[in-house]
């Protein structure tokens, strides 16, 4: 049988899931949209006739071990045995109702008849069927997270996962398996019913001891397997199947005694596949005694009944079994939440009685006794024992006073292994900014943290609420806090952050978690966050008897108010801010430290100056004041060695040059910051929240002095980066205004999904970057005269961005962009109609240019009378920018009718990366030129055929 051809494009697919990447990362990587890698999936699963993700991880050439997260359902290791009418009942329940609970005892067998009702449901759900196990999750909080990763759906700067859940599956029809709901039921609960008011096509199907609890919830009570028929019935069919999987199977004859043995366990699936595993070994009389003479009957209250006392009895039992080394392995590696390697297990069960060189030699024993499940893995063999035998594991372990002990030893380990998790992160530039070529050590290292990740969060949830473990908890949480940035998981990150803020032991400690919170909340586009907490970080630098560390801060927090202001949910009032500055002033009283003058001097020129624009800025503010309290900011920045300050002072300059109209000088410092951030290394969140920021700065203040293949070096690199993976809205924006502006019409139509995909998908914000990113499409699609995507982009720009920046700044551009290149030069001059003062509000930091040059040639095509002195106004005010120069050059060449002057615009726009206008140059040239003029825009993209000026609106 040959195998389907595969695609290059689904090659690239396969090759970035060896890297265990999410769909949105894969997305990022290869600028499409995350439906669009759903579907490459999908059609890599039937070519290659594989079960799941995971298998498509390791058939990938760059893969190396399945990605604990996001697979569709478990493949179970041996044959489902019965319960037809179960399955019935059960499919027929969860493909009519919502939400349906399998309840029933530990160990009756719910996990594996959820596992074959799903598999059977399937075709039911053309958006496919996920599986979250729970039992990882200790924190009912963190419920969302683990079903984001079931589902593919990942964190989104400035949104939490309970906002982006039901946004990302509000439209699927799909089957959510979440399994062993009972340790975090108060977290489910809610959460579920959250969940599901909002996403109409989701169904539930639920396994927990006991029902959830919820108004619309569906119960199903999963019973025991069936005895009846003897030798035939379900019970003994599954103790035959997996008696002659580890031997000899029954002979007839004994059926009889078969069945009731399985009687005896109350037909329990997991106390019937135990027996079964000791039959070649005891047989039927050996079981029989066993269960006799070694009963154990669970003490307890109401919930102790008769089939929970069976499961107990078989565990008691194979437990009284076990050798003693045997027994305290089983008890002390039951602290393990998920599969474990044998070393981790030595440095935690290693103790007397048992020899730390023999714990290898006695998992096997246990996993020889089916107590221990054996797992391959690229880090090595892992063990896992079932939930309900870890349970009785902890249990045990708690009976014999060795819990503390055995618990403190998996947080030592749980240290050792974060330490050096987070240390690798960082020797590999481990920030989510870090080049896609070794982003936190590769592959390798994410499936490093993932394998522990559930067990460090354990350790740090149990040493968190004991004092005298304090420290250590502390030193943890910082730890899983800059793993889980170097991850990407940025929600946790900054609550690891936060949490190790509590559990610090003096309050400068306390201030500098706090601050490492508010740089992950800025890479999370959370202003509220970040404002919040630096005030924090500001009271317990005070407390701690820092003024100058108290002063920094609190005028951080002002600073935060006014600069990243468009990220607020409250935008913090003007006095409010003013009075934060006056705190920060009386803490620096002192004077003498260069930090806290060069924070206060941001912060004014922040709040005072307003060189950053604030929505709720001053706008009579005086350009050449507002320069001067930058340059100070900048210089003081400087003088205390900081680069992440002289970062946010350089933004601060660039702003206020960009006010005072001088674009140049804004590029060239925003250019400064770019080479000074990576230089430095951008690996703390603070130093990452300002790369990203600053390249976005850098990218669209190249597009405002003209210079278009850098800033589309700056948008690509922007566009890749991990942190924006799941908001490709964001990262794609100056790209795609600058390859629009290029007139790439190809590369703009193969970044656009991204974009909108991302936008629709985080709740349709607005933002000074998407709006014109919308428009530049819509600019393409009407240089194809293609008018239905044309209406639609732009009214996705009317919702992206500000308005009047549509109707007086970018929509003006683009859209007279659009009217010359369809013949129709009066349109065009009528949407510049206002001279550039009298929209510099709206043109002055990236459009002043493109303008004024398209406002000069609209002017010379429509025959207006001032198209002379038009013309040369803009060739005075755009020299240096040498798109806009040849713009206003080709205006001057058509009002003077040069036609050699007018051809060298051509080289001109050719030499500065813009080949759109280049051919555009030849066609307004006509005669032989118009002919090359026309393939060029082919060779773009462009339809070189105009439908008139009607195609233009």
């Amino acid at each position: 049988m040959t195998t389907p051809a595969i695609s290059s494009r689904e090659a690239e697919v396969l090759d970035l899931l060896g890297e265990h990447l999410s769909n949105a990362e894969i997305a990022a990587r290869l600028f499409i949209s995350v439906r669009t890698v759903e579907s490459h999936v999908s059609s890599l699963l039937r070519k290659l006739e594989l079960p799941d993700r995971r298998a498509l991880s390791r058939r990938s050439p760059g893969g190396t071990a399945p990605r604990p997260a996001a697979a569709p359902l478990p493949a179970p290791l041996t044959p489902f045995v019965g319960r037809a009418r179960e399955q019935a009942e059960l499919a027929e329940a969860v493909t009519a109702g919502r939400l349906v609970t399998a309840v029933g005892p530990g160990g009756i067998g719910k996990t594996r008849l959820a596992l074959a009702v799903a598999a059977r449901a399937a075709g039911d759900f053309p958006d496919g069927v996920c599986f979250a196990d729970l039992v990882p999750v200790t924190d009912p909080g963190r419920v969302a997270a683990a079903v984001a990763a079931a589902t593919g759906v990942g964190e989104q700067p400035g949104r939490s996962l309970d906002d982006i859940l039901p946004a990302a599956l509000a439209d699927r029809r799909a089957l959510l398996v979440l399994d062993n709901c009972e340790q975090v039921r108060e977290g489910v609960a809610p959460f579920l019913e959250r969940l599901l008011t909002a996403c109409p096509g989701l169904h539930v199907l639920a396994t927990s001891r006991a029902r959830l609890m919820v108004p619309f919830e569906r119960v199903f009570p999963v019973p025991p397997l069936s005895r009846v028929g003897g030798g035939r019935s379900e019970a003994a069919s599954l103790f035959l199947e997996r008696a002659a999987a580890v031997g000899r199977a029954p002979d007839p004859a004994e059926y009889d005694h078969v069945t009731a043995l399985c009687e005896r366990l109350d037909g329990m699936a997991l106390a019937i596949e135990l027996a079964a595993a000791r039959w070649s070994t005891l047989g039927l009389d050996g079981l029989t005694a066993g269960l006799s003479d070694q009963l154990r009957i669970l003490a307890g209250g109401p919930r102790a009944d008769g089939r929970h006392r069976s499961v107990r009895a078989v565990l008691d039992w194979s437990h009284d079994l076990l050798a003693p080394e045997d027994r305290a392995l089983l008890r002390r590696v039951s602290v393990f939440v998920v599969p474990f390697t044998a070393q981790a297990a030595a440095e935690v069960a290693g103790f007397a009685p048992l020899d730390p060189a023999a714990v290898a030699d006695g998992l096997g024993r246990l996993a020889e006794q089916s107590l221990l499940s054996v797992t391959p893995s690229a880090g090595g063999t892992r063990y896992h024992a079932l939930e309900t035998i870890r349970q009785y594991g902890a249990e045990r372990l708690a009976g014999t006073g060795e819990l503390g002990g055995v618990r403190g030893r998996h947080l030592a380990w749980s240290l050792d292994a974060a330490a050096a998790l987070a240390e690798d992160a960082a020797v590999a530039g481990g920030s989510p900014l870090g080049p896609q070529s070794a982003p936190q050590g590769g592959a390798a290292w994410r499936v490093r943290f993932d394998a522990v990740a559930d067990d460090l969060r354990a350790a740090l949830a149990w040493a968190a609420g004991l004092p005298e473990h304090r420290p250590d908890a502390h030193r943890l949480a910082r730890a899983l806090a800059s793993c889980a940035f170097a991850r990407n998981l940025l929600g946790e990150a900054q609550q690891r952050h936060e949490q190790a803020a509590r559990l610090a032991a003096d309050d400068a400690d306390a201030a500098a978690a706090l601050r490492q919170a508010a740089g992950v909340a800025g890479c999370r586009r959370l202003g509220d966050d970040m404002y919040r907490l630096h005030r924090a970080a500001g009271e317990a630098s005070r407390r701690a008897g820092d003024p100058a560390a108290a002063a920094r801060d609190l005028a951080a927090a002002a600073t935060v108010a006014y600069r990243f202001s468009s990220t607020f949910e409250r935008i913090p009032e003007a006095a409010e801010a003013r009075a934060l500055l006056d705190e920060a002033r009386g803490q620096a009283a002192a004077g003498g430290d260069p930090a806290a003058e060069a924070a206060l001097a941001l912060a004014e020129a922040a709040v005072v100056a307003d060189a950053f624009g604030a929505v709720q800025g001053d706008a009579d503010n005086s350009a050449a004041d507002t320069v001067a309290a930058a340059e100070r900011a900048v210089d003081l920045a400087l003088r205390a060695g900081d680069a992440v300050a002289r970062s946010a002072a350089l933004d601060a300059l660039s702003g206020a040059q960009s006010w005072a109209g001088d674009p140049f000088a804004a590029a060239a410092a925003a250019r400064h910051r770019l080479g000074l951030l990576d230089r430095a290394g951008a690996a703390a969140p603070a130093a990452t929240h300002e790369l990203v920021d600053a390249l976005a700065m850098a990218a669209a203040t190249a597009i405002g002095t003209g210079e278009l293949p850098q800033a589309r070096d700056w948008g690509e690199r922007l566009a890749g980066r991990p942190l924006l993976a799941e908001v490709g809205d964001h990262a794609t924006s100056w790209l795609l205004v600058a390859d629009a502006l290029a007139g790439r019409a190809d590369d703009v139509l193969a970044t656009s999904p991204r974009f909108l995909d991302a936008w629709e998908r985080t709740g349709r914000q607005r933002s000074f970057s998407l709006g014109p990113a919308a428009a530049a499409v819509a600019m393409v699609h009407g240089l194809r005269a293609d008018r239905g995507a044309r209406t639609a982009w732009l009214a996705t720009a009317d919702r992206a961005g500000a308005e009047d920046d549509h109707r007086h700044g970018h929509g003006a551009v683009f859209d007279s962009i659009v009217l010359l290149h369809h013949g129709d030069p009066a349109a065009a001059l009528e949407r510049t109609a206002p001279e550039p003062e009298a929209v510099w509000k709206w043109v002055c930091w990236v459009w002043l240019h493109w303008y004024a040059a398209l406002r000069a040639e609209a002017s010379v095509l429509a025959g207006h009378p001032e198209a002379a002195a038009r013309t040369a106004a803009a060739r005075d005010l755009v020299t240096g920018n040498p798109v806009a120069t040849a713009l206003a050059d080709r205006a001057q060449a058509l009002l003077d009718g040069d036609p050699q002057r007018l051809l060298a615009t051509a080289d001109a726009f050719t030499a500065a990366g813009c080949p759109y206008q280049a051919a555009r140059t030849l066609l307004l040239a006509g005669g032989r030129h118009a002919a090359d003029g026309a393939a060029a825009l082919d060779a773009l993209g462009l339809r070189t055929g105009t439908t008139g000026p009607a195609a233009a609106h």
